[in-house]
């Protein structure tokens, strides 16, 4: 790990107040590439260890916002700052004095960053919610899964899809737009807001009528014979998506298909019987065997790793995805950029003294 960050953010300071979900992640990244991000946590706060990959990066302080000297020096810390992130309910920032627009007064060149699930007004602002709850709104969960219930994608589509992602395209915007206006602005970044934005290819499928709300029946979500998962002989997996004719054809010729079969790709009267035709291959071998059989051909199909498997994957191993700090194996960071490299920098726990350093440190730049 580095201390000195090297990325491409590297000189952008970051105030960060602890929260959980898309925030935290969203500060993740900015650290990884470059950006100096402190951590304001409470009072009695224990430190996660190497294990927390999601905090990792980060300068930590402690600071008591309830306490009068302590929320003077957050003050000053934040006049130096560049960007703030925060993820409390809507009104909390404010009723501790540190609402956007009070911190404008005092810096007016600020990037107030607000991440929830709802956003900052609208009938559902102040209730308490979930991932699973503010994609269940936006469409979202309710195309991804078989024909039964809806299958819960993880936090992937809301919390960070839809939340964290989003929070830092609107930071980066406004740093950019800062360079002409000198001047800061708020982003309210809704987890609702994002994963509506990442259903933008599904909106204009319905507009253009080619699109069916009963899962399982559209192209990307498990309808098509060739663009889904199989299980193996071994009780595994292996996921095929041979979309274009192209690929459609090299993979049916490569698996011995019988010629009507390989004409499935345009007739969608075969695709039952080529969906059982593959069922059945597919269980005649392991996944891995599956994996070599299909090795350098362009026929899209690739076994289907646990999260401990996946670092031992050739390809990440060649890339290096999966990298081991402390002992945790955990994300490298990405994207990759060609002359200022993103790195994993240190995480420290400040001192009170540290803290006031911090502070002098930011406010002298």
């Amino acid at each position: 790990m580095n201390k000195v960050a090297k990325g491409p953010l590297s000189g952008l300071k970051v105030v960060e107040f602890s929260g959980l979900g898309p925030a935290p992640f969203a500060c993740m990244l900015l650290s990884d590439m470059g950006a100096d991000v402190v951590t304001i946590e409470r009072p009695g706060y224990v430190s996660g260890g190497p294990e927390d990959v999601v905090g990792r990066g980060r300068k930590v302080v402690i600071g008591d916002l309830k306490n009068a000297d302590s929320l003077k020096k957050i003050l000053e810390l934040i006049d130096g700052a560049d960007v703030l992130v925060e993820g409390f309910r809507p009104g909390v920032m404010e009723r501790l004095g540190l609402g956007p627009q009070e911190l404008a007064n005092r810096n007016p060149r600020l990037i107030y960053g607000r991440m929830t699930g709802w956003g900052q007004d609208g009938p559902l602002a102040l209730q308490a919610g979930h991932d699973a709850n503010y994609i269940s709104i936006s469409g979202a969960l309710h195309a991804i899964g078989h024909e039964g219930a809806p299958v819960l994608p993880l936090n992937l589509v809301g919390d960070y899809g839809g939340g964290s992602m989003y929070l830092i395209v609107g930071i980066l915007a406004a740093l950019f737009e800062r360079k002409a206006s000198g001047k800061g602005q708020v982003i309210d970044a809704a987890i609702t807001d994002g994963s509506i934005s990442l259903m933008s290819h599904f909106f204009g499928s319905i507009a253009k009528g080619n699109y069916s709300e009963k899962r399982s029946s559209n192209m990307l979500d498990g309808g098509l014979p060739y663009y889904t998962v199989y299980e193996t002989s071994d009780g595994k997996h292996v996921s095929v998506g041979p979309l274009e004719p192209k690929f459609f054809n090299e993979f049916a010729k490569k698996l011995g298909l019988k010629e009507s079969l390989i004409q499935a790709h345009l007739k969608k009267e075969l695709w039952p019987e080529l969906r059982n035709e593959l069922t059945t291959i597919f269980k005649s071998k392991t996944r891995d065997d599956w994996a070599r059989f299909f090795e350098g051909s362009d026929a899209c199909v690739a076994p289907i790793l646990s999260i401990s498997e996946a670092d031992q994957h050739e390809h990440n191993q060649y890339r290096q995805s999966i990298v081991q700090i402390d002992g945790v194996k955990q994300p490298a960071p990405a994207p990759r950029f060609s002359r200022t490299p993103s790195v994993i920098q240190k995480s420290y726990l400040h001192t009170e003294t540290e803290f006031e350093e911090l502070i002098k440190q930011w406010q002298a730049k």
